[in-house]
């Protein structure tokens, strides 16, 4: 966005949710998650004349953080908004969507002033045609914002990897499913498996289960930070001065237990959730 002072929308389409953040120029002034909108909200949004207009249709004020004003917490590492929303500008403002979900790229295009950013778009060298845009942004963001090399942990609907070099040039990466799609994989595509869920978890289970749940639970998350380990200490091998950061929906949970079981692989890791957004800052 250079250095223009504007107010301006960016929208991370991920698989489950949308991510938003408001931006006052290059300055992230504070960021929210919420579910998929309906596409009548969506065209509603075009009519919108002010930002509060705009945001009350996106974020209702009875879901937000701060009650009946615009007040959410502020993301790190940008520093803290005044108590008030920015000033509305007279139209609504830009939006920049990164998005890996077609069907809702399509949708968003009917806001007027909408930018959808490509991967040829993100400075990275090296990169491939099919790398998500997503991915592509964090590992940018994350450079940008704590120097190359990088790896990327994005801990979400699917846990990636994603690293690039001190030229800037894309290393490559994994993927693999979340912990939520295992466990909801083996709940739902077998015959005899519970769903396990999530919110459920409150410490490590036993590694050696004599309950099926707990025996999901052991199987899925011992597995998943066995890998995570596995992956920072071939990175670090590569690049022993290489960064890494950590963003998505389960990167407390991750990383609480990896500070539990690995605590010195814990110790590498920055945690920033919004990354993709500090990505999309191109220059």
């Amino acid at each position: 966005m250079g250095e223009i002072e504007e107010i301006w929308l960016a929208l991370e389409i991920g698989n489950s949710r949308l991510h938003w953040a408001l931006f006052i120029g290059e300055t992230l002034y504070s960021a929210w998650d919420t579910d998929y909108l309906p596409e009548c909200v969506i065209q509603q949004l075009s009519k919108s004349q002010t930002l509060d207009d705009l945001l009350e249709k996106i974020f209702p004020p009875d879901h937000r953080a701060g009650g009946e004003n615009f007040t959410l917490s502020p993301p790190s590492p940008s520093s803290p908004p005044s108590p008030s929303s920015p000033s509305s500008p007279s139209s609504p403002p830009p939006l920049l969507v990164a998005s890996v979900v077609p069907s809702q790229t399509a949708i968003w295009k009917t806001y007027p002033n909408t930018h959808v950013i490509t991967l040829d778009q993100v400075p990275l060298k090296g990169v491939y045609p099919t790398l998500g845009i997503d991915r592509a942004l964090a590992l940018w963001g994350a450079g940008k914002t704590w120097g190359f090399p990088m790896l990327v942990i994005d801990a979400g609907t699917a846990l990636t990897f994603t690293a690039a070099d001190a030229n800037q040039c894309l290393v490559g990466g994994a993927i693999l499913p979340g912990l939520g799609l295992q466990f909801a994989t083996l709940g739902q595509q077998t015959g005899q498996l519970p769903l396990v869920e999530m919110q459920n978890f409150s410490s490590l289970p036993p590694r050696f289960a004599l309950n099926t749940t707990e025996a999901i639970q052991s199987g899925v998350l011992y597995t998943i930070l066995a890998g995570i380990k596995y992956f920072i200490e071939a990175w670090l091998q590569l690049f022993p001065n290489g960064r890494i950061a950590i963003k998505g929906g389960d990167r407390t949970l991750l990383l609480n237990y990896l500070q539990a079981l690995y605590p010195e692989i814990a110790t590498h890791l920055i945690v920033e959730p919004n990354l993709i957004f500090w990505g999309m800052c191109l220059d």
